[in-house]
């Protein structure tokens, strides 16, 4: 335990900013669970729905600091790639 006045404030911080930023990163981890869930269903206009709130969600943690932007962007990429990769579900009368 901290013995200084410092240090346990110090350690009262460090517990208040580790709260924020789990909750922050789970945020982060639940927006790309939904887009991952969204490709399964095979839906792709809700899928490119999602994926969009979630590279809103990633790019200001990203800006914020609970991670680095290259991680963001590079997570953004192999979202949009898997998203991209869905095939189109074409009804009979738009292709007429």
């Amino acid at each position: 335990m901290a013995n200084s006045k410092q240090a346990k404030k110090r350690a009262l911080q460090s517990a208040a900013r580790n709260k924020h930023l789990s909750a922050q990163r789970s945020r982060y981890r639940t927006a790309i669970k939904s887009v991952r869930k969204a490709i399964a269903t095979g839906d792709k206009e809700h899928a490119q729905e999602v994926f969009h709130q979630a590279q809103s969600v990633i790019d200001k943690l990203a800006d914020k600091g609970v991670f680095h932007k290259n991680s963001a962007a590079r997570h953004k990429s192999n979202l949009s790639a898997a998203v991209k990769a869905m095939p189109t579900t074409s009804t009979p009368a738009a292709a007429s």
